[in-house]
């Protein structure tokens, strides 16, 4: 999917549409002290398998892609709604 690296549309801290500078999310490593974090490092912690089953098949075959939409006036980004992709790419 073609992307347009440049985006017209509302920014909710300036109150009116601006051009926005599109970018896609990474996912970030978990925070180590969250509560999930702490009760699956206890249960894979020393001898053993894993916690849980690992999943065998996985039906859905594109995963969802989140926009980052970064105002050009205030410089405040956002996310976009994420939407299913095999392939994003950023040109004109």
């Amino acid at each position: 999917m073609l992307i347009p690296k440049k985006i017209r549309t509302y920014c909710p801290s300036c109150r009116k549409h601006t051009e926005h500078n599109v970018s896609q999310l990474k996912k970030r490593s978990a925070r180590k002290l969250s509560w999930g974090q702490r009760q699956f490092s206890r249960v894979t912690a020393g001898y053993g398998s894993q916690p849980r089953s690992e999943q065998k098949k996985f039906s859905k075959t594109a995963k969802k892609v989140v926009l980052m939409l970064k105002c050009k006036e205030c410089k405040k980004s956002r996310p976009h709604k994420g939407f299913r992709s095999k392939s994003v790419k950023f040109g004109e």
